[in-house]
């Protein structure tokens, strides 16, 4: 319940820094994702059971304070968690690792949704423009910012949910 609730100020937290500092800190026209850094980070923890409510908070705040459709960020946050749920229990052992590779995989998943919802909003953007523009410098900006935002969140995870100690 903790864990959850902790969830709120967090994400209101990584909105204002969001959309103060990291929106300003652009590659081309690519901006890293904070959120979606959070959302992995969190889910990709092997104690955390709060990861899937943690993805509803962070759709939900992303939704409000971005220009895309309504739902579009709560849908591309939950499939993200399903990725990196799936890869936690079916790959490799090495967090960081997998983080940065759920760093790429959960940029490109993003982008996808956002593109398409554009797509269908009816607003032209140039699928090629936006991969090269956007997406990939996006991806780029992810994998410098996954790392210490894997240190962050592995230890709040690990303060939240600490280790249980046999006698």
């Amino acid at each position: 319940m903790l864990a959850t609730l902790i969830a709120i100020p967090i994400f209101g937290i990584l909105i204002v820094l969001q959309t103060t500092l990291v929106n300003h800190m652009t590659l081309l026209q690519g901006t890293a994702d904070i959120f979606l850094l959070t959302v992995i980070a969190w889910a990709l923890h092997q104690r955390v059971k709060t990861a899937w409510q943690w993805s509803i908070i962070a759709g939900l705040v992303f939704t409000f304070a971005s220009a895309l459709p309504f739902g579009v960020s709560l849908i591309a946050y939950l499939t993200i968690t399903a990725i990196t749920r799936f890869m936690r229990r079916h790959t490799w052992r090495i967090p960081l690792l997998t983080m940065l590779v759920l760093a790429f995989i959960g940029t490109v998943v993003m982008h996808g949704f956002s593109l398409t919802a554009i797509k269908l909003s009816g607003n032209p953007i140039p699928v090629m423009d936006a991969i090269g523009l956007i997406t990939l410098p996006s991806i780029l900006l992810n994998l410098i910012f996954a790392i210490p935002i894997f240190a962050i969140f592995n230890d709040l995870a690990n303060w939240l949910y600490p280790e249980e100690i046999e006698v």
